[in-house]
């Protein structure tokens, strides 16, 4: 099976523009992650629609693609960019391009996601644990997903879900697995231009988010489980923290 890395960045973020660019310790955001994603595919390209980004990524010795900059989401842009680059890979994957520390073993994991036949959409998440806190769990930001006895998504939420009807709020995590979604997605090529293609969901307009598209119109989202946490930098806050990590990991 042929697979394509493709990290779709763009420049205008609204809550951190130019993030994709933005220094850390010598080294733009992009490249970091570009680098993460290499050491495991050869097979590995920015799309964007910004070309200071598509600049900076032919200066570090990488591979970019150039899209349009009315894409409603990175799904999207993933589309056109395997249009526009694909020769015919059997899966796309799909890497955010604010995820500096993205681990090898996660991208081998959502690969291998596709050993079974029948994968239609792949993603990751990872069980919240009890020292994570109620708070972590609360977090609207960080979605929820439930899932079936085949490791499929049944539902995501960025409220808790299930509710644990006879337990107060504060032990929920001692007696129940709560599940984190990753936000990294791997597609057959044909099911990517399928689902770009379709309206949006009235479950995506009111979680805004892009999956529950997907599952509302009947596509199968498999689920690998990692116990390696990602740090994702949507805000310049969150970008010292990054950067704290670097230094204290002396990457």
């Amino acid at each position: 099976m042929k697979f394509i890395a493709i990290i779709p960045a763009r420049y205008a973020s609204t809550r951190f523009p130019g993030k994709p660019l933005v220094d850390m310790r010598g080294k733009p955001m992009i490249q970091r992650v570009y680098e993460q994603v290499s050491g495991v595919l050869d097979n590995v390209w920015v799309a964007t629609d910004d070309s200071r980004i598509r600049d900076a990524v032919t200066a570090f010795g990488g591979r970019a693609v150039m899209t349009a900059d009315t894409h409603r989401s990175g799904t999207d842009r993933c589309r056109e960019a395997y249009e526009r680059i694909g020769a015919g890979e059997d899966v796309i994957i799909n890497i955010q391009g604010d995820e500096p520390f993205i681990q090898p073993r996660q991208i081998t994991d959502l690969m291998h996601c596709f050993d079974a036949p029948d994968t239609q959409i792949a993603t990751l998440v990872k069980p919240f644990l009890p020292a994570d806190g109620q708070e972590a769990l609360f977090n609207p930001n960080s979605p929820k997903v439930v899932l079936n006895e085949q490791h499929e998504a049944l539902m995501f939420s960025r409220s808790v879900i299930p509710y644990l009807r006879n337990l107060p709020p504060e032990e929920w995590l001692s007696h129940h697995t709560y599940y984190k979604h990753i936000g990294m997605y791997a597609y057959r090529a044909d099911v990517l231009n399928a689902i770009t293609r379709l309206p949006q969901s009235s479950l995506e307009t009111a979680e805004s988010l892009e999956q529950l598209r997907w599952l509302q119109n009947g596509y199968r989202i498999k689920a690998g489980i990692t116990v390696q946490e990602t740090i994702g930098i949507d805000t310049p806050a969150d970008l010292e923290k990054a950067l704290r990590f670097l230094d204290s990991h002396h990457l």
